[in-house]
């Protein structure tokens, strides 16, 4: 910052390119202040001008260069130099070297000195020569006379619009560390006085006394209700049950202090939570007769419903609140009525309340788009839920969040786009591997159900993900038809053994032909036998293709006997003779000529007793 030398004491103030230090001391106006003063008045105000000047350089560093001053920012504050200088001169006599105090001042935060300059002489030349009618505190006008000047003009004139408050990108980061610090406080000690709750919660009596006790000293130093609210944020991730109960409990003592707008919301919130909507109304009809309904209690009951599958009594809230002179519906509103929606596959009306939250100028959120996502991901509509993403990526006001991709990822698993699904699982892969395992399931499914050269490869090293102990009955079959279509014998035994280990049954008579067309594709005759027998024993889906093909596999390699005992097998399942069993005895018969003749005249005979006709 630079301030230009002062002139010689002989000038007069008028002419003097700097303020006479009485307008540090005076309310009233430079103009008044000349008008009444004498030349002896004038002549003792610039000497003291002259000193306080001196003064505040004595504190500083003197660079004078093309006869200007640069100061730098120090411990001392330069509003104290007119008042010390001021209390001084008692007396109208000779000057006196006025006692330099020894100032030490703690330095709490800093601040560049550039800065800190320009804010200490803006304060000490304005202090005492504001404008009566200031619109804008925080601003500091450029209303001064010319001879009022410490600054060169363009220097001054750069200051004078700028904000006191400019300081506050100083220091931002330090509130933030303080707010984040205190809320890392709040939520330790709530936390231990959660874990003293868990532990006393079967003793009515302690857990009575123990919120009675320190949890009120804990409540009462937040009239905001912070600490409930944290308490019933943390309970709801371990026992809801526990959470109603200490809600409840706030209740009763609403007479101590009254309850805030956030806790009743948090209090209908967890009610529709817990399944119990009538006391969710009844916590919300209890805060409008404390006169506390808003937008917020009415946007919490219409989740509780939400919750519960009552979209016409959700509905009906809406309604009430759009009635309401006092509030106005919010992107929460709307946000719960397009879940609502979406839950229950109505797209259209999803879409009319979008519209609407347009037409109110009401902007989208990230729960918006997340939302409409998720109904139309519920809904199969892929192309609608494609264009709801981009839609959201082309706002910029905007951006998608982990939930957005995890909602994208399973989109594409289910609509057999692999590759965006694993764009998708790309971005969010770490996460998925962590806490997401149905979504890895999912994408098994999508390559199972493709036509993918290398799907194989890429399901087992997507099962290695899985642990052992997420075993899924409809994903052991899934994976038997792909191996069965992939012609793998080995890894379809494995996940045939795996099945009938946690006594999975297939019911499905296309799996089974596909497991016994495999077996029959690759001559498995005795694997074929083996997994007819432990089938019948499971309960799996029997049918006669199975031993057809088992006796056509005997009959091929002349084991008659084992082939007639396949028949009987049939029998006791209830299986009698068909055109093809016929047909299959009748060509395993004729390529025997000695010791089966008579059975083959007997096959013959069923034939034309049942109107087959002999094949040729």
């Amino acid at each position: 910052m630079i301030l230009t030398k002062p002139a010689e004491y002989k000038r007069s103030p008028r002419s003097s390119p700097i303020a006479s230090p009485s307008l540090f001391f005076s309310n009233r106006s430079p103009s008044h202040h000349h008008r009444s003063s004498s030349p002896t008045d004038r002549h003792r105000r610039h000497l003291l001008q002259q000193i306080a000047i001196r003064y505040i350089l004595r504190k500083r560093e003197i660079s004078p260069e093309e006869n200007k001053i640069k100061i730098p920012f120090k411990n001392i504050k330069p509003t104290l130099a007119p008042r010390l200088l001021l209390n001084s001169f008692s007396n109208r006599g000779s000057i006196k070297q006025p006692p330099w105090p020894q100032i030490k001042m703690k330095r709490v935060f800093t601040i560049s000195d550039i800065a800190a300059a320009k804010s200490e002489l803006l304060y000490c030349h304005y202090r005492f020569y504001l404008p009566k009618s200031l619109t804008n505190p925080t601003t500091i006008p450029d209303t001064r006379p010319t001879s009022s000047r410490w600054f060169s003009t363009e220097e001054s004139k750069s200051l004078s619009s700028k904000p006191i408050m400019d300081l506050h990108t100083q220091f931002a980061h330090k509130w933030i560390y303080a707010e984040v610090r205190a809320k890392e406080a709040l939520t330790e000690q709530v936390s231990v006085f959660k874990d003293e709750l868990m532990k006393n919660v079967e003793n009515e009596t302690s857990f009575e006394t123990l919120l009675e006790v320190k949890g009120w000293n804990l409540f009462k130093m937040y009239s905001d209700g912070a600490a409930l609210l944290e308490l019933l944020r943390l309970l709801e991730e371990s026992s809801l049950t526990l959470a109603m109960k200490v809600f409840n409990w706030r209740r009763r003592e609403n007479n101590r202090r009254p309850m805030s707008s956030e806790e009743y919301v948090k209090g209908i919130k967890i009610a529709g939570r817990v399944k119990n909507v009538d006391l969710a109304v009844e916590i919300f009809m209890e805060a409008a007769t404390n006169r506390i309904k808003n937008v917020s209690t009415y946007n919490a009951l219409m989740c509780a419903y939400m919750y519960n599958g009552l979209s016409e009594k959700c509905q009906s809230v809406y309604r009430d609140l759009k009635q309401d002179i006092n509030c106005r519906p919010t992107s929460v509103t709307f946000n719960t009525l397009i879940s609502l929606f979406g839950q229950r596959v109505l797209t259209n009306q999803m879409e009319v309340v979008f519209q609407e939250m347009k037409d109110l100028n009401i902007s989208p959120d990230l729960n918006t788009y997340n939302n409409m996502i998720a109904g139309y991901l519920t809904a199969w509509m892929w192309d609608s839920m494609e264009n709801t993403y981009n839609m959201m990526m082309e706002t910029g006001s905007v951006y998608p969040d982990l939930s957005t991709h995890l909602l994208m990822l399973r989109g594409y698993a289910h609509s057999g786009n692999l590759e965006k699904m694993e764009e998708m699982y790309d971005m969010v892969g770490s996460h998925v591997r962590e806490k997401h395992i149905s979504l890895i399931r999912a994408m098994i499914c999508a390559y199972c159900r493709s036509s993918y050269t290398n799907r194989v490869k890429r399901i087992e090293e997507l099962m290695r993900l899985i642990p052992e102990n997420e075993y899924r009955p409809w994903l052991n079959v899934l994976l038997i038809r792909v191996y069965a279509e992939e012609d793998l014998v080995d890894q379809m035994d494995r996940s045939i053994d795996e099945a009938f280990e946690h006594n999975t049954s297939v019911n499905t008579v296309k799996v089974m032909r596909c497991i016994a067309a495999t077996y029959f594709r690759n001559n498995a005759v005795e694997r074929l036998a083996k997994f007819i027998k432990r089938a019948e024993v499971s309960g799996w889906r029997i049918y006669r293709s199975l031993y057809h093909g088992l006796m056509v596999m005997l009959s091929s390699q002349k084991r008659i006997e084992e082939m007639e005992q396949v028949v009987i097998e049939m029998e006791k399942f209830n299986y009698g003779y068909s055109k093809r069993t016929l047909y299959i005895l009748y060509k395993a018969y004729s390529e025997k000529e000695e010791g089966y003749r008579h059975k083959f005249h007997r096959v013959l005979g069923l034939m034309c007793k049942h109107g087959y006709g002999v094949p040729s």
